[in-house]
């Protein structure tokens, strides 16, 4: 049943944090060699266009890659306590879940979420040549993804899904089920959340570039801010004024913001 999740009286809470050591080293390590590939890889991000000059089975390669580099060390508080309550059920005689069931299915919402990026980015690249639109009137379009990325950090559905992501106990404890099925649930519940809270802020990569190293490592420290950090509050509402602010200076003067990449 959801909620049922208690400390066995068995087991030293110490235990279940030693349990978590082994994952959290592992989620280190994936978005190490992540972000290690990431700085090596050879796409020139101002030149080879939306879609990298990718096809789409690579394009969703290299964005799992993104993915879990960006995204691991905000999820880690979450992915760490699925471990340490999944262990707590397993010496209260419940089948063991490995934790790879509960971030499978969080992996596979932002891997559809990438195809969806795929398709917008090549339908963008389509109907910017089929329009002939001047650099300027492109730039402007990244102007208004950045003044709509700083609204969307101000409304109701990204603080509840924020709030959900931001209570890694209480979320699993509200939400859990037994059993590989259960993990499964779960986790893409919490793929689902995830991406309510932070889709608009990857869609920024549009404009940006999605190999521009320092755009990544700026949405990933406010991501990591906004889910993991005492003062995620401050940080939502500083982005949303980062954005709302720079939005504006690029559509009033875009040589603000350079020209998306290979236009």
């Amino acid at each position: 049943m959801a909620g049922n999740v208690r400390t066995s009286p068995h087991l030293p809470l110490g235990s279940f944090r030693r349990q978590q050591v082994p994952v959290i080293l592992a989620l280190v390590l994936l978005a190490t060699a992540s972000w290690s590939i990431l700085l090596r890889w050879p796409t020139d991000p101002m030149s080879d266009g939306l879609t990298m000059g990718l096809g789409p089975v690579m394009f969703l390669l290299i964005w799992l890659v993104m993915m879990v580099a960006m995204m691991f060390p905000a999820a880690t508080p979450m992915i760490a306590m699925f471990a340490r309550l999944a262990s707590e059920r397993r010496g209260g005689g419940q089948p063991f879940v490995p934790t790879w069931l509960f971030v499978s299915p969080y992996l596979v919402v932002w891997l559809l979420f990438g195809v969806v990026v795929y398709v917008v980015a090549v339908l963008s690249k389509w109907l910017i040549s089929l329009l002939s639109l001047s650099p300027a009137t492109i730039v402007r379009f990244g102007g208004v993804l950045l003044l709509t990325a700083g609204v969307y950090q101000l409304t109701p559905l990204k603080r509840a899904c924020l709030t959900k992501c931001r209570s890694p106990f209480h979320f699993l404890l509200a939400h859990w089920r037994d059993g590989y099925r259960g993990a499964l649930t779960l986790g893409l519940r919490h793929g689902l959340y995830c991406l309510g809270c932070c889709w608009m802020l990857f869609v920024l990569l549009l404009p940006l570039g999605f190999m521009n190293i320092g755009a990544m490592a700026l949405v990933t420290f406010l991501i990591v801010a906004e889910k993991a950090l005492p003062f995620g509050r401050i940080a939502r509402f500083t982005g949303a004024t980062a954005l709302l602010l720079y939005g504006t200076l690029a559509f009033v003067r875009p040589e603000f913001l350079p020209t998306m990449p290979g236009l």
